[in-house]
């Protein structure tokens, strides 16, 4: 008969102290496990969300950079103060901060019915003075901002056609986001179509974003008008919201929590595939339609011809006539809906990607050095939020879990030296018909192993039926989908290059958990063992 065979019929033998030290010690596997796995992916989620593609958040001064941090990357705080859209504009090119100001702004507006004025005086007055000048002239010296000011509660920059733009020679891609609305207890992130477009998640060069079904929304479509909506995944599965469905945001606060509803709707576009990041449990709506929902508009002064933006175009050109040709043909409320003129509009943030790597600090700095707003890496901040909060509970979790292993190593050390007493005359046997006294020890250090090995398998798992039982609390709070089989991330263990590439083994840190319960099995095993060794033969036999 094999030493295995001997030593698990002793266990079997001494069946319920056997089940109870195996229950022992699979407590405290099962909290490893457990604390591994969830901790490990969820902040593996949290580092791979703050690879989003861009490298700075550019929010209001007030409140701190871990608070906008959380707030535009994981929706897990409030804004609390907004920036202008004009200051958002410095940050894109000069003829997309042109053409946007052509497209819906006053004081575009005001200087096209200027020059119209000043060129049919022209036309009809007895001064052969030219139209071309009378308007040049208009363009230099008519202050707009002086104009529109009064009509609005915040301070705005005057538009200058062809000025070049503070940062717009140092950024890559800008992108706005606006927050502030929720659909039930899920966050409303008011944006532009690029920011699935152009954005990426996850580690090295990044994944974009694909859709489950649907599309990503735009800027203006004949069908929905403004008021497009892309959903996560978390979101199209607790809402059972699918693409053509509609829903109302909320403003300020969820409904259950004292929110009122708006009355304009969002059709349902697309639905994001699951990407393990925060943007799952987030509602995504074109930033036009986000304007014009109520009180999302900078007040104008009463009775003003501008106190009415959406009856008044802000839009010009053939693409405004084409929509009204199209408003004309169908009667919907989206379509009486004209964009809301930028003197108007606020940001929460702004999503920057600079030209390269050494040009973001840089572009930090100079954004820092003025009053307007703030640069923020998230990348740091989130780092230091390990560093400082995450990493010791991580930290002392374990170091509690160890040792409750080792308590439970200790219980197996009792177990098996209290039935030393009962099997005494069995030792003594075996050593009668030949068994050496390192066979004897031998024996006794596996039911040891067998003891730690099946206690950590029942350990192994509970804990990952604990992440299956807690999977939907974990999503819910972190947008991270675990189960049953969801492993503790890797660590490196080995490096190497191969055809051009850096080659990195990992092995899960639960692979440990194995070596460490033989490890601690062989440990606490010794002295029952060595009890065993010293046997006296004839003494045992005696007795």
């Amino acid at each position: 008969m094999s030493l295995w065979k001997i030593a698990l019929r002793s266990i079997q033998q001494r069946g319920v102290a056997s089940v109870l030290t195996m229950a022992s010690m699979a407590l405290g596997v099962t909290m490893v496990v457990a604390i591994l796995s969830i901790h490990g992916v969820v902040a593996e989620s949290f580092s791979n969300s703050t690879q989003t593609g861009y490298q700075l958040i550019v929010a209001a001064t007030k409140g701190g950079k871990l608070q906008v941090t959380l707030n535009t990357v994981f929706y897990l705080s409030r804004p609390v103060e907004n920036i202008p859209y004009d200051y958002y504009l410095e940050f894109v090119s000069t003829e997309q901060r042109d053409r946007e100001y052509r497209s819906h702004s006053m004081q575009y507006e005001l200087r096209r019915v200027t020059s119209r004025v000043l060129t049919t005086a022209a036309a009809v007055g007895p001064a052969p003075v030219p139209a071309v000048l009378l308007a040049q002239a208009a363009a230099e010296q008519f202050d707009y901002r002086a104009s529109i000011q009064p009509l609005i509660n915040q301070s705005i920059a005057r538009w200058e056609p062809g000025r070049p733009t503070k940062y717009g020679r140092m950024v890559a891609f800008a992108i706005p986001v606006c927050l502030g609305d929720y659909v039930e207890t899920f966050r409303v992130v008011g944006t532009t179509p690029d920011f699935f477009d152009k954005l990426r998640y996850g580690g090295g060069e990044g994944r974009a974003y694909r859709f489950a079904s649907g599309r990503n929304f735009r800027t203006y479509s004949r069908e929905h008008g403004y008021f497009e909506a892309v959903i996560g995944s978390v979101v199209a599965r607790r809402l059972g919201l699918k693409v053509g469905d509609t829903f109302s945001p909320s403003h300020g606060a969820s409904e259950a929590d004292g929110g009122e509803s708006h009355h304009h709707e969002f059709t349902v576009v697309g639905v994001l595939a699951p990407s393990g990041t925060p943007n799952d449990r987030a509602v995504f709506v074109n930033i036009e339609g986000f304007y014009l929902l109520d009180d999302h508009a900078k007040p104008l002064g009463e009775g003003d011809a501008f106190a009415r933006p959406k009856r008044v175009s802000a839009v010009s050109g053939r693409a405004h006539e084409d929509a009204e040709h199209h408003h004309g043909a169908h009667g919907h409320d989206h379509e009486k809906a004209r964009p809301l003129p930028i003197e108007q509009r606020e940001v929460t943030a702004v999503l920057v990607r600079a030209t390269s790597g050494p040009v973001t600090l840089g572009l930090q700095n100079k954004i820092d050095e003025e009053d307007n707003a703030q640069a923020v890496l998230p990348i740091l901040e989130i780092y230091r939020l390990f560093e400082v909060f995450v990493n010791p509970i991580e930290q002392l979790l374990l170091a509690l879990t160890v040792m409750i292993c080792i308590v439970s190593g200790i219980s197996i050390l009792v177990s098996i030296y209290n039935s030393m007493s009962e099997r005494k005359r069995e030792i003594a046997i075996m050593r009668a018909l030949g068994a050496e006294r390192t066979t004897i020890m031998a024996i006794i250090l596996l039911e040891s192993v067998m003891l730690a090995l099946g206690g950590g398998l029942l350990g192994w798992l509970a804990g990952h039926t604990l992440n299956a039982l807690a999977s939907g609390m974990v999503e819910r709070m972190t947008g991270v989908q675990i189960g049953f089989w969801t492993f503790a991330p890797g660590i490196a263990l080995l490096e190497f290059p191969w055809g051009g590439h850096n080659v990195v083994w990992k092995v899960s840190t639960e692979a440990i958990i194995i070596p460490g319960l033989i490890g601690l099995a062989v440990v606490v095993g010794i002295f029952p063992a060595w009890t065993a060794y010293q046997t006296d033969v004839a003494r045992s036999l005696a007795d």
